[in-house]
């Protein structure tokens, strides 16, 4: 029984150890995660289609690195170009920030590093992602960012 009193105490004490490890331990600090659905009654001013989109990021608020993945589909065309805009809330327009490289197809991966402002306008709400097609060169579909907590 002494043995087994021992193992007890050794275990009780690793897991109390563990426990109060865990309680310093801080989550991925430097790290933002942001999304959106991108469709054409985002558009300003709306758009008929029934293309539809979606954008996943995460910006590293040490380095200002902006990584993205974007599926789409539904174009009424080829997508002619892609890019983040802003600053600009929902419902209003603004000139291109970073275009996407190369041409724009599904799936698309991309990265950046942001400028200070640039970061500040993203973390607050303030950029889109737009989709262009030659029938919609002001945009088919589109979503503004969204800060995920």
């Amino acid at each position: 029984m002494p043995c087994y009193r021992v193992l007890r105490a050794v275990v009780a004490s690793a897991l109390v150890g563990a426990l109060a490890a865990c309680s310093v331990l801080q989550p991925d600090a430097p790290l933002e995660a942001f999304s959106t659905q991108l469709t054409g009654l985002n558009q300003v001013p709306p758009v008929a289609t029934p293309a539809t989109g979606y954008l996943a990021a995460v910006l590293n608020k040490d380095t200002l690195l902006l990584r993205w993945k974007l599926s789409f589909k539904g174009l009424g065309g080829p997508a002619t170009a892609g890019d983040f805009r802003g600053p600009a809330g929902i419902g209003a327009n603004a000139n291109s920030i970073l275009a996407f490289k190369g041409p724009v197809r599904s799936p698309l991966e991309g990265q950046a590093t942001l400028t200070p402002a640039q970061a500040a306008d993203l973390m607050a709400g303030k950029w889109y992602v737009s989709i262009h097609t030659a029938a919609h060169p002001g945009g088919e579909i589109r979503g503004q960012m969204i800060l995920r907590q």
